[in-house]
């Protein structure tokens, strides 16, 4: 069997060591074995996203989270502001347009970062916004925002700030309370090194207050029931007891390696990455590059779905194409969780074989010698 290597956005590698923690025997989640481990991901959470709010798990991927988001911190016809810059942008924008939202749809041009004075001069034409909805990394675009200063803009305008983090959390900076962030969405399947299947969501006392004015429609994702359980650290419905498990020795290793080293050898690995994709005569899509994942434009005749196709049918490693209108114009290479600079020197080596293969011309190993010098240099 030919073997798979994942260089994807998400899902991102297991490790062998949560891969054994995922087959565990079974246990039972009304016990006080489990609501031990669920005690030390609670902990652990909060460690990751630098915060002493709650932050509850859900069994959903992280659009999950972000559908929670929407439909418990507000009521039909409330305003709030979409920053729109990439395909997980729009997503906010459909989640709350679905709930009957009055939705202002911030629209940048995909690849860029917003700009925090023309979203400053939004909110102050619009009155009575009730939250604005942003990205920490825009995976489509590999483009991190400036959620710092979103955060203190929204605040300054009396709204919330409610931030997608899926991809971004563990290798782009985010201080949750210190820029006073409200609330936070994340997924198990990117920085946390785990399959998809879990979510995650922060909540500070000021979105807490929202909880209590929502009328639109929840059951399984009411967190106001999932807060209460998670005082006795419980859930109000069955988890994805392996899932969590599993989560509890992630979150373990992460933070026994340090969130800020991690974001630090992420950083790195971002600029390795970008540094060997210029080495290559290509253009990095994002005007503010993140940690999490790299954007990569093609040539003007070479569709990316042939190079993604090739590099995962021919040599079993998977790379992301664009979405939407970047289809077939860029490539993403995720340097994320898991993913060490080893697996980007490979990646790139096999990514120079197929370049050169669909007849692109450069100089072989130009992207390897950059990918050394920054990393190891």
């Amino acid at each position: 069997m030919k073997r798979k290597n994942l260089m994807t956005p998400g899902p991102s590698p297991v490790p062998s060591f949560l891969r054994e923690a995922l087959a565990k025997e079974i246990i039972h989640h009304r016990t006080d074995e489990f609501r031990s481990i669920l005690a030390d991901v609670h902990q652990g959470l909060q460690n990751l996203l630098f915060t002493k709010n709650p932050v509850v798990v859900l069994s959903a991927s992280g659009t999950g989270a972000m559908e929670a988001a929407v439909s418990n911190l507000f009521s039909k016809g409330d305003k709030v502001v979409a920053i729109s810059g990439g395909k997980f942008g729009q997503r906010w924008t459909e989640i709350a347009n679905n709930f009957s939202l009055d939705v202002i749809e911030f629209k940048i041009n995909w690849g860029n970062a917003p700009e925090p004075k023309k979203l400053e001069k939004v909110l102050n034409e619009n009155q009575n916004v009730k939250a604005v909805l942003t990205t920490l990394c825009e995976t489509s675009t590999a483009t991190v925002y400036d959620t710092e200063s979103i955060a203190k803009i929204a605040k300054s305008a009396g709204a919330i700030s409610v931030v997608d983090a899926i991809s971004g959390l563990g290798q782009d900076k985010l201080l949750t309370d210190q820029w006073e962030v409200d609330v936070v969405v994340s997924g198990s399947q990117k920085g946390l090194m785990l399959p998809p299947g879990l979510s995650f969501l922060s909540i500070s006392d000021k979105a807490k207050e929202l909880l209590e004015k929502s009328d639109l429609p929840k059951y399984y994702f009411d967190l106001k029931k999932a807060i209460s359980k998670h005082e006795t650290n419980d859930t109000p419905y069955t988890p994805a007891v392996t899932l969590v498990v599993a989560l509890a020795a992630a979150l373990d290793a992460i933070n026994k390696e340090g969130v800020k080293a991690r974001w630090e050898k992420f950083e790195k690995l971002a600029k390795a990455a970008q540094s060997a994709a210029k080495a290559l005569g290509l253009t990095i899509l994002s005007s503010r590059p993140s940690a999490s994942a790299t954007a990569i434009k093609m040539p003007e005749n070479i569709k990316s779905s042939q190079v993604v196709k090739i590099l995962r049918d021919k040599y079993g490693l998977s790379i992301a194409g664009g979405q939407a209108q970047l289809k077939d114009k860029i490539i993403r290479i995720a340097h994320m969780g898991w993913i060490n600079a080893q697996d980007l020197i490979a990646c790139f080596s096999l990514l120079e074989a197929v370049l050169k293969e669909v007849g692109h011309q450069f100089k072989t190993g130009s992207s390897l010698m950059r990918l050394e010098e920054v990393i190891y240099g």
